[in-house]
């Protein structure tokens, strides 16, 4: 990734993408996001399939139980309760109003905008409309519109527990209470949720209610292709891994595993997944639906068991991959890599592995720097000896221009006749060149992707690589080396590329002050190896040269 091949290559392969991403965005159609929603069920919506063909639970006017046991529907005018309950790991707010997760914080993990400020996942009001709801379908059966009593009194994890456990309770008409039971976990982004006292033969469901916008959008015209997916997921041991994109939802079009007996269903963003986890081997359905105003509802259906209960495990929590790995099959393809997770993975092993010995995501990078360069080295070398025998016949290949100018065919077959001669390949840097780029971009969807890289410090100034370099020093850096090794190649005949190579430092310095300091870490490094390499060919080649 080191000299003008390169160069040109990257330049015309970011002008395509710039121009492609830009024209998705100016066909795309518009959106508008709500601007507050409290009671999901206003809309109607087609009928949701089932294991028993019942009614859709997030259909309007079903019945829903109050505290005294009378079966009324909702007042809308009617401000329902919240309880703020905290872990080590999670700050969690349950609305009285379906029993539902309404806001949940990852306290390990910062806002983007406010570093003091935990990162918010879910959330009822505000940028986002994103919540974790659920409920029982059947006539006179609480659901995500009805009330419930809380039981608990505790909503803190105490220091010397490693359980919390939180309670609501539903009366039924006909008799009997239904209890709502969330257990959280010291050290853990799982909730278990459990239905207790529930009608035999019956079904409980799980859903996520979101908007459809991405959480973190990029600013910067230049972090192309840097929009993670976003949006439902769906993985069975049969189909494994299906994603299925929010238009292909409201398109019904939305194609995806909707029944088995196995599997997970799961709501994707940048950094961040929220899973519902069924547990064994329990019949499941599927399904996905559009609602108004930009809102999708995804969730599961599960039956009840022969005691009369439903019991599922909620992830809600970053994307590190060696946690999910553990916590259900195929669950860490969440991450997303791009097109090139075959390489990308890898590179990430290997990043991790270094990082375990050396604790810093900095150093890590720049010693994977070092074993890409140790493994590309006699790619580079076979480059660098080829451009270093081009700069000593320079010379006379602009001789050669001069004298043959006015035929460009025996132009040609002198250059050629040269290059035999001196026993040049002018294209000996192409391969080098073509099997490098790949291991950049993968690099590059590495550090862009990886929850590990958020928020992570190297020294000093830099504290996100996964973040622009706030002072732009380290594409400064960049730039310089870039100069440098341009100095370093042969220069171009024609007096016109030669002032396009010394423009390209200053293009691809304009382009990498947007670019995530780890990545513009990488390629500095890089440059400064490949200086040192090409150095000593060069060296080596002019002093045989003269002997």
């Amino acid at each position: 990734m080191d000299n003008r091949r390169l160069i040109l290559l990257l330049v015309f392969s970011f002008s395509l993408v710039m121009l492609w991403d830009g024209w998705q965005k100016h066909n795309a159609p518009a959106t508008q996001l709500a601007s507050a929603v409290k009671q999901i069920g206003d809309t109607p919506q087609p009928s949701m399939p089932s294991l028993a063909g019942v009614h859709n639970p997030s259909a309007p006017g079903l019945p829903v139980v109050t505290s005294n046991g009378n079966a009324t529907p909702v007042n809308p005018a009617v401000k329902p309760q919240t309880i703020k309950v905290e872990t080590d790991l999670l700050v969690v707010e349950i609305s009285t109003l379906g029993g539902d997760i309404v806001q949940l914080d990852l306290k390990k993990h910062h806002s983007s905008a406010d570093k003091k400020r935990a990162f918010t996942l879910f959330e009822e009001q505000g940028r986002h409309t994103y919540m974790a709801q659920s409920g029982l379908i059947g006539e006179g059966l609480p659901n995500h519109r009805s009330l419930w009593r809380v039981v608990s009194t505790s909503f803190t994890l105490p220091t010397d527990k490693n359980e919390l456990v939180v309670q609501l309770s539903s009366d039924l008409p006909t008799g009997g209470t239904i209890v709502k039971t969330y257990i959280f976990h010291r050290g853990s982004y799982q909730i278990d949720i459990q239905h207790t006292g529930l009608p035999k033969a019956g079904f409980a469901y799980y859903q996520f209610t979101r908007d459809g916008k991405s959480v973190e959008e990029q600013s910067n015209p230049m972090m192309v292709g840097s929009s993670s997916f976003t949006g439902p997921a769906v993985y069975t041991d049969a189909e494994k891994f299906q994603k299925v994109t929010f238009e292909k939802i409201k398109d019904n079009e939305a194609k995806f595993v909707s029944k088995a007996d196995n599997g997970w269903l799961a709501m994707i963003q940048h950094y961040f997944v929220a899973a519902w986890l069924p547990p064994g081997t329990v019949a499941r359905e599927f399904y996905m639906r559009a609602l108004d105003n930009n809102l999708y509802s995804v969730g599961v259906i599960l039956p009840t068991s022969a005691d009369g209960k439903s019991a599922i495990s909620l992830y809600a929590g970053p994307q590190e991959i060696k946690n999910l790995k553990l916590i259900a099959p195929g669950l860490d393809l969440v991450v997303d890599y791009g097109w090139l997770t075959v390489i990308a993975a890898p590179l990430f092993w290997v990043l991790s592995v270094i990082h375990g010995l050396v604790g810093n995501w900095g150093w890590a990078i720049i010693l994977l720097t070092v074993l890409i360069k140790l493994a590309f080295f006699p790619l580079s070398a076979a480059s660098y000896k080829s451009m270093a025998k081009m700069r000593l016949v320079t010379p006379k290949l602009v001789k050669l221009k001069e004298t043959y100018a006015d035929d460009r065919m025996r132009l040609n077959q002198e250059m050629m006749a040269l290059y035999k001669k001196e026993n040049i390949n002018p294209l000996g840097g192409c391969l080098p060149v073509l099997i490098q780029i790949p291991v950049f971009i993968a690099l590059y969807w590495v550090l862009l992707g990886t929850v590990e890289m958020r928020n992570a410090p190297w020294i000093g100034w830099i504290q996100d690589l996964s973040a622009k370099d706030p002072y732009y020093i380290l594409p400064l850096l960049m730039g310089v080396s870039m100069f440098i090794q341009t100095k370093l190649n042969p220069a171009p005949p024609d007096p016109l590329q030669a002032k396009v190579m010394l423009m390209m430092p200053i293009v691809f310095t304009a382009m990498f002050l947007f670019f995530p300091a780890g990545l513009v870490l990488y390629w500095t490094v890089n440059n400064v190896l490949s200086i040192a390499q090409q150095w000593k060919i060069t060296r080596t080649i002019e002093l045989a040269s003269k002997a």
